[in-house]
Order: C-alpha cells, then sequence, then structure tokens
C-alpha cells in the first residue's frame, strides 16, 4: 500500500473494476497526472465476477490472477492506498477527509465507491457471509469445503451464481428462497421452474420463506426463518441484492435519486466530481435514466470518466449487457430483464433450453435475454434501438428475430 499524499490532481473514491478502468481512461488523455485510488477494504482492486465464477470453477484459478492493479503498479504517480475509508468530501474546497482525520485536495474527484449487500437480521461474521468481496471469498472458502452443508439465502443473480458454484465444488447446499422459483424476478416462470428443478436435481434442498433472523454457534450457524423453521449449516451466504453507496455524495449534497445522478459525461452536480459504476445514475441512450450494477457497465462507464476528467467530450449513453453461468446453463443479456415486463418467449424446438426472451413495455423492446445463445448481444441492442421510438405492432413476430446460432 503506498503513503498518501496532500495532494493529487485526480482522486479517485473506491477501489474496484470501476476505478481501475478509470485510471486507464485517465492515462488516455493524461500521461503525468498524480492520482491516489482510496479503497476502503484491504483487498487491491480485482475483477470481482471471478468471486462467483472462475475462483470455484478453474482449479488452477487464484485471487492474484483477478488483481487489477498491475498497471497502477508500474505507473509511479498512481498512489493506490487499501482499507482507507474516505467519511467526507468537501466539493467546495476539493478535499477528501480520511477516518483518521487526514484530509486529501484534489483538482478532479470521481466516486467510485460502488455498491453494499442488503442487511438481514443476521449479523455478518466469519460464517455468515453477506457475499460482494475478496474477504468475503476467503471466509466461504474456509468452511464450504468438500462434503460440507451451507445455506444459501436468496434465488437472484448472485443466490443461484454461488449456489452453482458450490455445487460443482461437492458442497451439499440447502437454497432459502422467499419467492417461488429461481430469478423469477427475471426469467419467464417456465425457465424460472426449470431452473429451479435442476438445482434439485443437483442435489440442492429448496426451502420456501423469510428470514428472521440467525446466529453462528457451535462452529456453524442456525439460520431462523419467519415460520419458525431453523436451518442448521457449517455458514451461510447471503445474497438478497445490493445498494448503491450514496452516503458520501448525499452529505455533500451532491444529487442523488436511485444514485449519484450524472450527466452525459458522467459528471454530478458538484463542481469537478465525477461518478460511474454502481453507484451512478446516468442516461443511457436507449432506455432512459438508470443505475445499472454489473461489470461491463463498471468498466466502460470508469474508463469514460477517466478520459471526461481529462478534457474529452466523449458522452457516455452506453447500455451495457451482461452475463452468468448456472450448472450447465449460460446466457447473456442486455437491458431491462423484468419478468413483469411484456414477455415474449421463443425456444428452439419449442421447449426450454436454448432461446430468446423479448422484454417489451407497451410494444417497447427494452430488454433481451439469450439464454444459451451466443455472440448476439450487439443484435438484442440494434432491436432495442429499432422499437425505441416505434413500437412492435405485433411482438409475436419478434420470434426468429434473433438466430439460436
Amino acid at each position: 500500500m503506498s503513503a498518501i499524499k496532500e495532494s493529487y490532481d485526480y482522486v479517485i473514491v473506491g477501489a474496484g473494476v470501476t476505478a481501475a478502468s478509470a485510471v486507464k481512461g485517465i492515462r488516455s488523455g493524461d500521461g503525468g497526472g498524480t492520482i491516489a485510488v482510496l479503497g476502503s477494504e484491504p483487498a487491491r482492486p480485482l475483477y470481482r465476477p471471478d468471486l462467483s465464477k472462475d475462483l470455484w470453477l478453474d482449479d488452477d484459478k487464484t485471487l492474484a490472477d483477478s488483481d487489477l492493479a498491475g498497471d497502477l503498479d508500474e505507473d509511479d504517480a498512481v498512489d493506490l492506498v487499501t482499507d482507507t475509508t474516505v467519511t467526507e468530501i468537501d466539493p467546495g474546497a476539493h478535499v477528501v477527509r480520511l477516518a483518521d482525520g487526514t484530509s486529501v485536495s484534489y483538482g478532479k474527484l470521481l466516486l467510485a465507491t460502488g455498491a453494499e449487500p442488503r442487511v438481514l437480521g443476521i449479523d455478518p461474521g466469519p460464517r455468515v457471509v453477506y457475499y460482494r468481496t475478496a474477504a468475503d471469498y476467503e471466509r466461504l472458502r474456509a468452511f464450504a469445503g468438500e462434503g460440507s452443508h451451507v445455506v444459501v439465502v436468496g434465488g437472484g443473480y448472485i443466490g443461484s451464481e454461488i449456489t452453482s458454484a458450490l455445487v460443482q465444488n461437492g458442497v451439499t447446499v440447502t437454497l432459502v428462497l422467499d419467492l417461488e422459483d429461481v430469478q423469477e424476478q427475471m426469467f419467464p416462470r417456465a425457465l424460472a421452474a426449470t431452473l429451479t428443478k435442476a438445482f434439485a436435481d443437483k442435489g440442492v434442498t429448496i426451502v420456501h420463506g423469510s428470514v428472521e433472523g440467525g446466529q453462528e454457534e457451535d462452529g456453524g450457524v442456525r439460520i431462523s426463518l419467519e415460520d419458525g423453521t431453523d436451518i442448521t449449516a457449517d455458514g451461510a451466504v447471503i445474497g438478497v441484492g445490493v445498494l448503491p453507496r450514496t452516503g458520501l455524495a448525499d452529505a455533500a449534497g451532491l444529487e442523488v435519486d436511485n444514485g449519484i445522478v450524472v450527466d452525459e459525461h458522467l459528471r454530478t452536480s458538484a463542481e469537478d466530481v465525477w461518478a460511474a459504476g454502481d453507484v451512478a445514475a446516468y442516461d443511457d441512450a436507449l432506455l432512459g435514466r438508470r443505475r445499472v450494477e454489473h461489470v461491463d457497465h463498471a468498466e466502460k462507464s470508469g474508463e469514460a470518466a477517466g478520459k471526461a476528467m481529462t478534457g474529452s467530450d466523449e458522452t457516455y449513453d452506453y447500455t451495457p449487457f451482461f452475463w452468468s453461468d448456472i450448472l450447465d446453463h449460460g446466457y447473456e443479456a442486455v437491458g431491462e430483464t423484468k419478468s413483469d415486463l411484456d414477455l415474449v418467449e421463443d425456444w428452439k424446438d419449442g421447449e426450454v433450453g436454448t432461446g430468446v426472451v423479448y422484454y417489451l413495455k407497451s410494444g417497447h423492446v427494452r430488454g433481451v435475454l439469450l439464454w444459451n445463445v451466443w455472440d448476439s448481444v450487439d443484435q438484442a441492442r440494434e432491436l432495442i434501438a429499432e422499437t425505441k421510438d416505434e413500437p412492435v405492432a405485433d411482438p409475436e413476430a419478434l420470434r426468429g428475430r434473433i438466430a439460436f446460432g
């Protein structure tokens, strides 16, 4: 960890994917400006998707392989300072203040504070993991060995990925769902039900209910549900969504609305302050104002913010995509993929397995799910753009628009 100086040309609050990409963006327009990257976590910037994907599925993969700080280490004008909490930003004085009382002045500031897990009625600890960081990965690895029993709470994006990863590592899993099926808020009911059955067929015990509380005890955990059910296991992973870390921006008087509001250059309402990544509420050219919590957006918006901080006039209105691998299946998706939208399902041979799901609102395609279909994200974006101003007259005619490959 570098020692922190009193002043920098650029200060980045946050040390994740967005921050690493922002340094790259800054360097494209300013080869020598001083940069401080201030991270609250002890870990260096890493490629976060590996925490629930490759680190579990590739025996040769280590945390070091996911490190994104190589370019920062080689740059003498970049100070990466981890395990350091920024407690206040003062846009008027162009200063950030740290938990130890230190003040650091900046020319330009980027808020890349990301998001934090929603917390239920059970405290985090060595055997209760709200899964998000490298430290969380290491805690989970400590008790999730082959033959162990882990409770996963939540059947959304992170819960389904972790359940898949654990099962493929010989871990017995009890999956607690507050809805009927896995990923029900995103997938069509038939697909969600098929995926839930696939987990059950792999030995996952599905329990329906909401968590009331729980605690670590006797070298394990006890999770209590609202219906009185108790589940004991070697440990628990809680994955019930995240909240944007907007506290610093809110306290400093920046405009906040489900994220830090930014303009087309990722500038906030304060002079010389930008925001990017999970925490930024920006204008997507195809879908309007939104906040996105996936790595493609973190990379692209971080780099764009870095460029903007050096004076670039490029605008950021990108529509990011995201992906996941679950058991024997994989998908890519772009746009809004909420199951309460109007859905058109196009399955190969009429059976759930390989297919494309179109998500519409008032005839406008708002998102596309490519289930076991690859290399079609650009086509999906084109379709969203095509229907942005002119709604689809017959939604059923969308079948076949994107080939199964």
